[in-house]
Protein backbone atom coordinates (compact mmCIF):
# COMPACT_ATOMS: atom_id res chain seq x y z
CA UNK A 1 0.00 0.00 0.00
CA UNK A 2 2.56 2.32 0.86
CA UNK A 3 4.35 1.91 -2.40
CA UNK A 4 1.36 2.04 -4.31
CA UNK A 5 0.37 5.66 -2.21
CA UNK A 6 4.26 6.66 -3.17
CA UNK A 7 3.54 5.75 -7.07
CA UNK A 8 -0.13 7.35 -6.91
CA UNK A 9 1.88 10.60 -5.57
CA UNK A 10 4.03 10.59 -8.19
CA UNK A 11 1.54 9.91 -10.97
CA UNK A 12 0.08 13.28 -9.68
CA UNK A 13 2.88 15.11 -9.48
CA UNK A 14 3.94 14.23 -13.21
CA UNK A 15 0.39 15.05 -13.86
CA UNK A 16 0.13 18.68 -12.79
CA UNK A 17 3.75 19.30 -13.86
CA UNK A 18 4.64 21.85 -17.17
CA UNK A 19 5.61 19.25 -19.93
CA UNK A 20 9.24 20.46 -21.39
CA UNK A 21 9.79 21.76 -24.68
CA UNK A 22 12.14 18.70 -26.42
CA UNK A 23 14.81 19.63 -28.93
CA UNK A 24 16.20 17.80 -31.56
CA UNK A 25 20.35 18.61 -30.88
CA UNK A 26 21.92 16.83 -33.74
CA UNK A 27 22.25 13.66 -35.34
CA UNK A 28 24.57 11.43 -36.98
CA UNK A 29 24.38 8.16 -39.05
CA UNK A 30 26.24 5.82 -41.63
CA UNK A 31 25.40 5.79 -44.91
CA UNK A 32 22.93 3.02 -45.69
CA UNK A 33 24.12 0.25 -48.05
CA UNK A 34 21.94 -2.00 -50.50
CA UNK A 35 21.89 -5.41 -48.98
CA UNK A 36 24.69 -7.77 -49.55
CA UNK A 37 27.08 -5.20 -50.45
CA UNK A 38 29.44 -3.33 -48.41
CA UNK A 39 28.22 -4.22 -45.01
CA UNK A 40 27.97 -7.95 -45.73
CA UNK A 41 29.92 -9.01 -42.55
CA UNK A 42 28.88 -6.12 -39.88
CA UNK A 43 25.80 -6.53 -37.78
CA UNK A 44 22.81 -4.60 -36.20
CA UNK A 45 25.55 -4.14 -33.04
CA UNK A 46 28.28 -3.26 -35.18
CA UNK A 47 26.49 -0.56 -37.29
CA UNK A 48 24.62 1.47 -34.24
CA UNK A 49 28.31 1.50 -32.48
CA UNK A 50 29.42 3.23 -35.35
CA UNK A 51 26.49 5.62 -35.63
CA UNK A 52 26.77 6.21 -31.74
CA UNK A 53 30.15 6.52 -32.37
CA UNK A 54 29.98 9.22 -34.53
CA UNK A 55 28.01 11.25 -32.92
CA UNK A 56 29.52 10.85 -29.42
CA UNK A 57 32.50 12.23 -31.22
CA UNK A 58 30.75 15.37 -33.38
CA UNK A 59 28.78 16.46 -30.04
CA UNK A 60 31.89 15.92 -27.32
CA UNK A 61 29.53 13.11 -25.73
CA UNK A 62 32.77 10.97 -24.24
CA UNK A 63 31.74 10.22 -20.66
CA UNK A 64 28.53 11.69 -20.46
CA UNK A 65 25.43 10.27 -18.71
CA UNK A 66 22.47 10.29 -20.65
CA UNK A 67 19.16 10.17 -19.46
CA UNK A 68 18.51 7.14 -21.64
CA UNK A 69 19.27 6.04 -25.23
CA UNK A 70 16.23 3.78 -27.13
CA UNK A 71 17.05 2.50 -30.21
CA UNK A 72 16.02 -1.19 -32.22
CA UNK A 73 16.04 -3.09 -35.08
CA UNK A 74 13.30 -5.05 -37.09
CA UNK A 75 15.59 -7.88 -38.51
CA UNK A 76 17.05 -9.44 -35.54
CA UNK A 77 19.35 -12.33 -34.20
CA UNK A 78 19.25 -14.18 -30.84
CA UNK A 79 22.32 -12.09 -29.82
CA UNK A 80 20.53 -8.59 -30.30
CA UNK A 81 17.83 -9.69 -27.22
CA UNK A 82 20.03 -6.13 -25.88
CA UNK A 83 21.27 -4.72 -28.74
CA UNK A 84 21.43 -1.40 -27.69
CA UNK A 85 22.12 -1.88 -24.75
CA UNK A 86 25.51 -4.08 -25.96
CA UNK A 87 25.82 -1.24 -28.81
CA UNK A 88 26.29 1.42 -26.13
CA UNK A 89 28.92 -0.70 -24.11
CA UNK A 90 31.17 -0.31 -27.18
CA UNK A 91 30.97 3.33 -27.21
CA UNK A 92 32.42 6.12 -24.96
CA UNK A 93 29.08 7.00 -23.72
CA UNK A 94 28.79 6.91 -20.04
CA UNK A 95 28.06 3.10 -19.01
CA UNK A 96 25.57 4.10 -16.18
CA UNK A 97 23.18 5.43 -19.08
CA UNK A 98 20.45 2.90 -19.53
CA UNK A 99 19.01 1.63 -22.36
CA UNK A 100 15.79 0.20 -23.67
CA UNK A 101 14.86 -1.60 -27.17
CA UNK A 102 11.82 -0.75 -29.13
CA UNK A 103 10.48 -2.08 -32.13
CA UNK A 104 7.40 -1.14 -34.46
CA UNK A 105 8.39 -2.41 -37.63
CA UNK A 106 9.58 0.13 -40.37
CA UNK A 107 8.56 2.47 -37.87
CA UNK A 108 11.05 1.87 -35.32
CA UNK A 109 13.41 4.80 -35.37
CA UNK A 110 10.60 7.18 -34.91
CA UNK A 111 9.21 5.56 -31.80
CA UNK A 112 12.68 5.58 -30.06
CA UNK A 113 12.54 9.39 -30.85
CA UNK A 114 8.72 9.46 -29.49
CA UNK A 115 10.22 7.35 -26.61
CA UNK A 116 12.69 9.49 -25.71
CA UNK A 117 10.69 13.06 -26.36
CA UNK A 118 8.22 11.69 -24.13
CA UNK A 119 10.69 11.03 -21.04
CA UNK A 120 11.71 14.88 -21.32
CA UNK A 121 8.77 15.99 -21.87
CA UNK A 122 7.72 14.68 -18.83
CA UNK A 123 11.21 15.67 -17.03
CA UNK A 124 12.08 12.23 -16.05
CA UNK A 125 14.98 12.59 -17.94
CA UNK A 126 17.00 16.01 -19.50
CA UNK A 127 18.55 14.36 -22.25
CA UNK A 128 18.92 11.35 -24.55
CA UNK A 129 19.40 9.58 -28.11
CA UNK A 130 17.11 7.45 -30.47
CA UNK A 131 18.70 5.51 -32.42
CA UNK A 132 18.01 2.41 -34.50
CA UNK A 133 19.60 -0.62 -37.03
CA UNK A 134 19.15 -3.36 -39.51
CA UNK A 135 20.84 -5.45 -41.92
CA UNK A 136 19.10 -7.78 -44.43
CA UNK A 137 23.00 -9.28 -45.22
CA UNK A 138 22.34 -11.29 -41.46
CA UNK A 139 19.23 -12.35 -41.28
CA UNK A 140 18.16 -14.90 -38.03
CA UNK A 141 17.86 -18.04 -40.26
CA UNK A 142 16.69 -20.53 -37.27
CA UNK A 143 15.66 -23.36 -37.07
CA UNK A 144 12.26 -25.04 -38.02
CA UNK A 145 9.49 -26.01 -36.19
CA UNK A 146 10.07 -29.83 -36.50
CA UNK A 147 13.63 -29.34 -35.62
CA UNK A 148 12.86 -27.13 -32.49
CA UNK A 149 10.68 -29.89 -31.28
CA UNK A 150 13.05 -32.46 -31.45
CA UNK A 151 15.72 -30.79 -29.69
CA UNK A 152 13.24 -29.47 -27.13
CA UNK A 153 12.32 -33.18 -26.59
CA UNK A 154 16.05 -34.24 -26.55
CA UNK A 155 16.31 -31.46 -23.95
CA UNK A 156 13.39 -32.57 -21.49
CA UNK A 157 14.02 -36.27 -21.71
CA UNK A 158 14.91 -37.79 -18.48
CA UNK A 159 17.35 -40.74 -19.70
CA UNK A 160 20.41 -41.06 -21.53
CA UNK A 161 18.58 -43.70 -23.35
CA UNK A 162 15.58 -41.33 -24.67
CA UNK A 163 17.70 -38.44 -25.69
CA UNK A 164 19.96 -41.31 -27.79
CA UNK A 165 16.59 -42.56 -29.57
CA UNK A 166 15.30 -39.31 -30.34
CA UNK A 167 18.70 -38.05 -31.28
CA UNK A 168 18.78 -40.75 -34.27
CA UNK A 169 16.03 -38.66 -35.52
CA UNK A 170 17.90 -35.17 -35.74
CA UNK A 171 18.79 -35.64 -39.49
CA UNK A 172 15.24 -36.33 -40.40
CA UNK A 173 14.28 -33.14 -39.16
CA UNK A 174 16.17 -30.51 -40.57
CA UNK A 175 14.48 -27.79 -41.38
CA UNK A 176 15.21 -23.78 -41.31
CA UNK A 177 13.28 -20.81 -40.16
CA UNK A 178 14.38 -18.58 -43.18
CA UNK A 179 12.76 -14.37 -42.58
CA UNK A 180 10.02 -13.61 -45.07
CA UNK A 181 8.77 -9.93 -45.59
CA UNK A 182 5.33 -11.91 -45.99
CA UNK A 183 2.49 -10.69 -43.50
CA UNK A 184 1.64 -13.30 -41.45
CA UNK A 185 -2.06 -12.97 -41.68
CA UNK A 186 -2.56 -11.58 -45.15
CA UNK A 187 0.78 -13.85 -46.83
CA UNK A 188 1.30 -10.84 -49.01
CA UNK A 189 4.34 -8.75 -49.16
CA UNK A 190 4.05 -5.26 -48.42
CA UNK A 191 4.38 -4.18 -51.93
CA UNK A 192 2.01 -7.14 -53.34
CA UNK A 193 -0.46 -5.28 -50.90
CA UNK A 194 0.77 -2.07 -51.53
CA UNK A 195 0.13 -2.84 -55.64
CA UNK A 196 -3.48 -3.65 -54.98
CA UNK A 197 -4.03 -0.32 -52.98
CA UNK A 198 -2.28 1.94 -55.72
CA UNK A 199 -4.16 0.29 -58.30
CA UNK A 200 -7.46 1.06 -55.77
CA UNK A 201 -6.68 4.82 -55.93
CA UNK A 202 -5.76 4.99 -59.71
CA UNK A 203 -1.93 5.73 -59.10
CA UNK A 204 0.01 5.59 -62.16
CA UNK A 205 3.22 4.56 -63.25
CA UNK A 206 4.89 7.58 -64.28
CA UNK A 207 3.90 9.84 -61.29
CA UNK A 208 5.74 6.75 -59.35
CA UNK A 209 8.70 7.34 -61.13
CA UNK A 210 8.52 11.21 -60.71
CA UNK A 211 8.47 10.37 -57.25
CA UNK A 212 11.82 8.39 -57.56
CA UNK A 213 13.38 10.71 -60.19
CA UNK A 214 12.79 13.19 -57.06
CA UNK A 215 13.98 11.59 -54.57
CA UNK A 216 17.31 10.52 -56.44
CA UNK A 217 18.13 14.20 -57.28
CA UNK A 218 17.17 15.67 -54.63
CA UNK A 219 19.39 13.53 -52.32
CA UNK A 220 22.21 14.04 -54.95
CA UNK A 221 22.02 17.74 -54.34
CA UNK A 222 21.97 17.47 -51.10
CA UNK A 223 25.63 15.45 -50.90
CA UNK A 224 26.93 17.79 -53.34
CA UNK A 225 25.83 21.27 -51.25
CA UNK A 226 27.51 19.44 -47.63
CA UNK A 227 23.94 19.14 -46.41
CA UNK A 228 25.27 15.81 -44.95
CA UNK A 229 28.31 16.71 -43.79
CA UNK A 230 27.08 17.07 -39.88
CA UNK A 231 25.32 13.87 -40.54
CA UNK A 232 26.72 11.33 -42.07
CA UNK A 233 30.03 9.92 -40.84
CA UNK A 234 32.10 7.05 -43.07
CA UNK A 235 31.75 3.74 -42.48
CA UNK A 236 33.24 0.64 -44.14
CA UNK A 237 34.67 2.74 -47.58
CA UNK A 238 31.56 4.55 -47.89
CA UNK A 239 30.92 7.88 -47.41
CA UNK A 240 27.30 8.48 -49.44
CA UNK A 241 24.73 5.80 -49.74
CA UNK A 242 25.46 3.61 -51.93
CA UNK A 243 21.61 3.10 -53.54
CA UNK A 244 21.95 6.81 -54.85
CA UNK A 245 21.94 6.95 -58.70
CA UNK A 246 23.25 9.97 -60.24
CA UNK A 247 22.51 9.13 -63.43
CA UNK A 248 18.89 8.24 -63.43
CA UNK A 249 16.87 9.57 -66.41
CA UNK A 250 13.13 9.37 -66.82
CA UNK A 251 13.78 7.38 -69.92
CA UNK A 252 15.75 4.67 -67.80
CA UNK A 253 13.22 4.86 -65.14
CA UNK A 254 10.63 3.97 -67.94
CA UNK A 255 12.26 0.62 -69.34
CA UNK A 256 12.18 -1.48 -66.12
CA UNK A 257 9.60 -4.24 -65.74
CA UNK A 258 7.09 -4.12 -62.93
CA UNK A 259 8.05 -5.96 -59.60
CA UNK A 260 4.55 -5.85 -57.68
CA UNK A 261 1.45 -6.33 -59.34
CA UNK A 262 1.83 -8.49 -62.31
CA UNK A 263 2.77 -8.15 -65.82
CA UNK A 264 0.66 -4.96 -66.14
CA UNK A 265 1.79 -3.54 -62.86
CA UNK A 266 3.32 0.03 -61.82
CA UNK A 267 5.46 -0.68 -59.16
CA UNK A 268 9.42 -1.35 -60.11
CA UNK A 269 12.70 -1.91 -58.56
CA UNK A 270 13.04 2.08 -59.02
CA UNK A 271 10.22 3.01 -57.21
CA UNK A 272 10.11 0.76 -54.63
CA UNK A 273 12.95 1.42 -51.95
CA UNK A 274 15.24 -1.74 -52.16
CA UNK A 275 16.73 -4.02 -49.25
CA UNK A 276 18.99 -1.86 -46.93
CA UNK A 277 21.76 -1.82 -44.49
CA UNK A 278 22.31 0.74 -41.74
CA UNK A 279 22.40 2.89 -38.69
CA UNK A 280 21.18 6.34 -37.78
CA UNK A 281 21.37 8.07 -34.18
CA UNK A 282 19.18 11.38 -32.95
CA UNK A 283 20.63 13.41 -30.11
CA UNK A 284 17.43 15.03 -27.89
CA UNK A 285 17.06 17.02 -24.28
CA UNK A 286 16.05 20.57 -22.87
CA UNK A 287 17.23 23.57 -23.96
CA UNK A 288 19.03 24.02 -20.57
CA UNK A 289 21.03 20.84 -21.05
CA UNK A 290 21.99 21.58 -24.45
CA UNK A 291 22.74 25.08 -23.26
CA UNK A 292 25.51 23.23 -20.44
CA UNK A 293 26.86 21.34 -23.06
CA UNK A 294 27.39 24.07 -25.66
CA UNK A 295 24.86 22.79 -28.16
CA UNK A 296 22.42 24.78 -30.32
CA UNK A 297 18.95 23.27 -30.62
CA UNK A 298 17.97 22.63 -34.44
CA UNK A 299 14.11 22.08 -34.04
CA UNK A 300 11.53 21.50 -31.51
CA UNK A 301 9.18 18.14 -31.69
CA UNK A 302 5.89 19.84 -31.14
CA UNK A 303 3.75 16.58 -30.98
CA UNK A 304 3.29 12.90 -32.95
CA UNK A 305 0.69 10.77 -33.19
CA UNK A 306 0.66 6.80 -33.70
CA UNK A 307 -1.96 4.80 -35.53
CA UNK A 308 -3.30 1.50 -36.70
CA UNK A 309 -5.84 0.26 -39.43
CA UNK A 310 -7.26 -3.42 -39.89
CA UNK A 311 -5.16 -4.28 -42.69
CA UNK A 312 -6.50 -7.79 -42.80
CA UNK A 313 -10.19 -7.34 -42.77
CA UNK A 314 -10.47 -3.82 -44.13
CA UNK A 315 -10.70 -2.45 -47.59
CA UNK A 316 -7.49 -2.88 -48.76
CA UNK A 317 -8.50 1.07 -50.47
CA UNK A 318 -8.75 2.65 -47.12
CA UNK A 319 -7.33 0.17 -45.04
CA UNK A 320 -4.48 -1.18 -47.07
CA UNK A 321 -1.37 -2.41 -44.93
CA UNK A 322 0.33 1.38 -45.30
CA UNK A 323 -2.36 3.33 -45.69
CA UNK A 324 -2.25 4.29 -41.46
CA UNK A 325 -0.39 7.63 -41.77
CA UNK A 326 -3.80 9.25 -43.64
CA UNK A 327 -5.17 8.63 -40.40
CA UNK A 328 -2.26 9.75 -37.91
CA UNK A 329 -1.63 13.15 -39.40
CA UNK A 330 -5.37 13.81 -39.49
CA UNK A 331 -5.48 13.21 -36.06
CA UNK A 332 -2.20 14.97 -35.38
CA UNK A 333 -3.54 18.22 -37.36
CA UNK A 334 -7.03 18.37 -35.18
CA UNK A 335 -4.96 18.41 -32.14
CA UNK A 336 -2.80 20.77 -32.87
CA UNK A 337 -5.36 22.89 -34.83
CA UNK A 338 -3.60 23.00 -38.02
CA UNK A 339 -4.04 22.42 -41.51
CA UNK A 340 -2.19 20.45 -44.19
CA UNK A 341 -0.78 23.01 -45.84
CA UNK A 342 0.95 24.73 -42.82
CA UNK A 343 4.35 23.16 -43.89
CA UNK A 344 7.23 24.19 -45.22
CA UNK A 345 8.75 20.80 -45.21
CA UNK A 346 7.11 17.16 -45.96
CA UNK A 347 9.11 14.24 -44.86
CA UNK A 348 7.10 11.17 -46.23
CA UNK A 349 8.73 7.86 -45.93
CA UNK A 350 8.98 6.57 -49.50
CA UNK A 351 8.22 3.03 -48.80
CA UNK A 352 7.25 3.01 -52.01
CA UNK A 353 6.01 5.64 -54.58
CA UNK A 354 2.69 4.46 -54.54
CA UNK A 355 2.32 4.30 -51.29
CA UNK A 356 3.14 8.27 -51.32
CA UNK A 357 0.77 8.44 -53.81
CA UNK A 358 -1.74 6.80 -52.43
CA UNK A 359 -1.82 8.55 -49.22
CA UNK A 360 -1.62 11.99 -50.71
CA UNK A 361 -4.56 11.17 -52.84
CA UNK A 362 -6.26 9.57 -49.82
CA UNK A 363 -6.27 13.34 -48.01
CA UNK A 364 -7.24 14.84 -50.70
CA UNK A 365 -10.47 12.81 -51.28
CA UNK A 366 -13.95 14.16 -50.13
CA UNK A 367 -14.95 11.05 -49.49
CA UNK A 368 -12.21 9.21 -47.61
CA UNK A 369 -12.12 12.68 -45.46
CA UNK A 370 -15.81 12.72 -44.91
CA UNK A 371 -16.24 8.68 -43.79
CA UNK A 372 -12.64 7.90 -42.90
CA UNK A 373 -11.17 10.62 -41.25
CA UNK A 374 -14.70 12.47 -40.04
CA UNK A 375 -13.91 15.70 -41.92
CA UNK A 376 -16.27 17.94 -43.51
CA UNK A 377 -14.12 18.87 -46.09
CA UNK A 378 -10.89 17.09 -47.78
CA UNK A 379 -7.20 18.59 -45.83
CA UNK A 380 -6.29 18.82 -49.57
CA UNK A 381 -3.19 18.38 -51.75
CA UNK A 382 0.63 19.69 -50.45
CA UNK A 383 3.05 21.64 -52.05
CA UNK A 384 5.03 18.98 -53.80
CA UNK A 385 8.38 20.86 -54.39
CA UNK A 386 8.52 20.71 -50.22
CA UNK A 387 8.59 16.93 -49.99
CA UNK A 388 11.45 15.35 -49.35
CA UNK A 389 13.60 17.97 -50.47
CA UNK A 390 17.05 16.18 -49.05
CA UNK A 391 16.22 12.86 -50.35
CA UNK A 392 13.72 10.13 -49.88
CA UNK A 393 13.99 6.54 -48.67
CA UNK A 394 13.74 5.84 -52.44
CA UNK A 395 17.58 6.92 -52.90
CA UNK A 396 18.62 6.56 -49.36
CA UNK A 397 17.63 3.14 -49.12
CA UNK A 398 15.58 1.57 -46.03
CA UNK A 399 16.67 0.26 -43.28
CA UNK A 400 14.00 -0.97 -41.47
CA UNK A 401 15.17 0.87 -38.26
CA UNK A 402 16.88 3.33 -39.06
CA UNK A 403 14.62 5.39 -41.41
CA UNK A 404 12.76 7.54 -38.33
CA UNK A 405 16.01 8.29 -37.17
CA UNK A 406 17.11 9.87 -40.51
CA UNK A 407 14.58 11.58 -41.51
CA UNK A 408 14.17 13.09 -37.95
CA UNK A 409 17.78 14.47 -37.91
CA UNK A 410 17.42 15.21 -41.30
CA UNK A 411 13.99 17.62 -41.07
CA UNK A 412 15.60 19.43 -38.01
CA UNK A 413 18.63 20.06 -39.46
CA UNK A 414 16.29 21.75 -42.51
CA UNK A 415 14.51 23.13 -40.34
CA UNK A 416 17.48 25.13 -38.96
CA UNK A 417 19.13 25.86 -41.71
CA UNK A 418 15.39 27.89 -42.87
CA UNK A 419 15.81 29.37 -39.04
CA UNK A 420 11.84 29.45 -39.15
CA UNK A 421 9.06 27.18 -39.95
CA UNK A 422 7.20 23.56 -39.08
CA UNK A 423 7.69 20.10 -40.81
CA UNK A 424 5.86 17.15 -40.88
CA UNK A 425 6.97 13.85 -41.03
CA UNK A 426 4.67 10.26 -41.70
CA UNK A 427 6.33 7.14 -41.88
CA UNK A 428 4.62 3.90 -43.11
CA UNK A 429 5.11 0.62 -41.47
CA UNK A 430 4.41 -2.60 -42.00
CA UNK A 431 1.63 -4.35 -40.20
CA UNK A 432 -1.07 -1.49 -40.70
CA UNK A 433 0.86 0.76 -38.54
CA UNK A 434 3.01 4.62 -38.56
CA UNK A 435 4.68 7.39 -36.81
CA UNK A 436 4.01 10.84 -37.38
CA UNK A 437 5.19 13.58 -36.12
CA UNK A 438 5.32 17.77 -35.99
CA UNK A 439 8.55 19.37 -35.69
CA UNK A 440 9.04 23.44 -35.41
CA UNK A 441 12.41 25.46 -36.21
CA UNK A 442 13.74 25.70 -32.72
Amino acid sequence: MAQSARGALGLAAMATRELAPVYVLGGNRIPFARSNGAYLSETNQSMLTAALDGLVARYDLAGAHLGEVAGGAVVKLARDHSLTREALLDTALSRATPTVDVQQQCATGGQAVVHIANKIACGQIESGVACGADTTSDPPIGFGPRLRDRLVRINAARSTGDRLKLAVQLPFSLDFDIPSPHERRTKLTPGAAQAVTGERWGIGRAEQDEIALASHRNLAAAYDRGFFDDLVTPFCGLDQDDNLRRDIDAERLARLKPCFGGPDGTMTAANSTTLTDGASSVLMGTAEWASQRGLTPLARIVDAQSWAVDYVDGDPKTQGVLMAPAYAVSALLRRNGLALQDFDYYEIHEAFASQVLSTLAAWADPGFCRDELGRDEPLGSIDRERLNVAGGSLATGHPFGATGGRITATLAKLLARNGAGRGLISICAGSGMSVTMILEAA
